[in-house]
């Protein structure tokens, strides 16, 4: 059931956006248990996590973009 550091942080990712299956969640939880690394990866990428979601980001429309894209055309 052991699983390597790079699939952990793959887990990791996934886990935060929570599109990780329950079975992906607890190989994850068990590597923790044993890695001596991954735990403060782990932790630093709860912490980014939350910080964007406190920062209440938001993309650009598809018009936007598109505005944007023949601003640069114009200056090109």
């Amino acid at each position: 059931m052991t699983i390597s550091c790079e699939k952990a942080a793959l887990i990791c990712n996934k886990t935060q956006y929570r599109e990780a299956t329950f079975m992906e969640k607890m190989k994850l939880k068990f590597h923790l248990l044993l890695c001596k690394n991954c735990p403060a990866f782990s932790k630093r990428n709860t912490k980014l996590t939350a910080l964007c979601q406190k920062a209440n980001l938001h993309s650009l429309t598809l018009e936007d973009k598109r505005k944007m894209k023949a601003v640069l055309k114009e200056g090109s």
